[in-house]
């Protein structure tokens, strides 16, 4: 008895015509152009930004009579200019760093009660709140800061004297609270939102069979938070944490509006003064010559490079994690 084997079922395309692979198809053939010409066209227009900052920022430092990386002092204006990123390096960094402290583990908090613990009446409007306060201007915050936070933070700084000004990190010698510090503060909430409404979503996308599993061997509640969601969420609360960063790193208007610039790098966080590349950007450029604008253009160019080392260095972080985890 011959036994053939069964064939596919379904209509068979007649002798001599193949059927067409998704390759060949015309809907196909164009996104995937589409696809890989937009892929392109943001590498073109990353490399455009790059030459451009980099043509501007050589004019700049060959007329800088001062070391572009150390020098304390911004005075592109004068003949021969004299400039230098030191302190607004300094300043960048460490308002950034102060904002993801604050930031990120109050941002992890809120969005796993909003994911775990708050009833759904509670949850949907709270989550809806925080989405909206994402999209408030910056000018707003501010505004914020300069009127409200700032008369309001002599108590902390107070506080933050008596118990650890033997540091000398948090020393405070009175006079208005419009430092690094606040700043930092003020950040953290203007990110606050970013890393809380990424993180939700992670956390809600976490297998709902581990929970289960979990719950069902005894564990409790945060025991189920600690095992399977955290971990199943660490990449993506990393990549929240480093577009709150990118943000915190760039941000211009609140920082200009709250902060009193100077080209000192204080011993104390709490001292009055400092700069950041964005704030010094936004108020200088207007008044700037042509050497000043391509200097200002130079310290963009530390900026555009520092933003793509961290956010380089969050993907290889990401990258390691995904690899332990399998």
């Amino acid at each position: 008895m011959d036994i053939t084997p069964a064939t596919t079922a379904g209509p068979q395309p007649p002798p001599g015509k193949e059927r067409p692979s998704a390759a060949t198809r015309p809907g196909d053939r164009i996104f995937l152009a589409l696809s890989r010409g937009s892929g392109l066209l943001l590498l073109v227009i990353m490399a455009a930004i790059a030459v451009f900052l980099t043509v501007r920022a050589t004019n700049a430092l060959s007329h800088n009579e001062g070391s572009f990386f150390t020098t304390f002092e911004w005075n592109a204006n004068a003949t021969p200019p004299v400039f230098g990123i030191a302190v607004l390096a300094f300043g960048t960094v460490v308002s950034s760093l102060i904002a993801m402290v604050i930031a990120v583990p109050v941002a992890i908090g809120v969005a796993l009660f909003i994911s775990h613990y708050a009833p759904r009446r509670l949850a949907a409007p709270l989550a809806y709140v925080i989405d909206l306060l994402a999209a408030v201007p910056s000018i707003v915050y501010g505004l914020w800061g300069a009127l409200f936070l700032v008369p309001h933070l002599g108590g902390l700084y107070s506080w933050l004297d008596d118990y650890l000004g033997w540091t000398g990190i948090f020393a405070y010698h009175d006079g208005a609270a419009r430092s690094l510090f606040t700043i930092g503060i003020l950040l953290a909430i203007m990110i606050l939102p970013i890393v809380t409404s990424v993180s939700r979503e992670v956390f809600l996308q976490a297998p709902k069979m581990h929970e289960e599993a979990a719950l069902a061997l005894g564990a409790t509640r945060w025991e189920v938070i600690r095992m399977a969601v955290l971990p199943f969420g660490r990449s993506g609360v990393i990549s929240a944490s480093m577009l709150g960063l990118g943000r915190a790193l760039g941000e211009t208007m609140a920082v200009a509006t709250v902060l009193s610039p100077s080209f000192i790098i204080g011993t104390s966080l709490l001292d009055p003064g400092g700069g950041t590349f964005a704030q010094n950007i936004a108020s200088s450029f207007k008044e700037s010559g042509e050497i000043g604008k391509d200097a200002l253009i130079a310290s963009g160019l530390v900026l555009f490079v520092l933003t793509l080392l961290v956010n380089g260095a969050a993907r290889m972080i990401i990258a390691r994690r995904k690899e332990y985890s399998e």
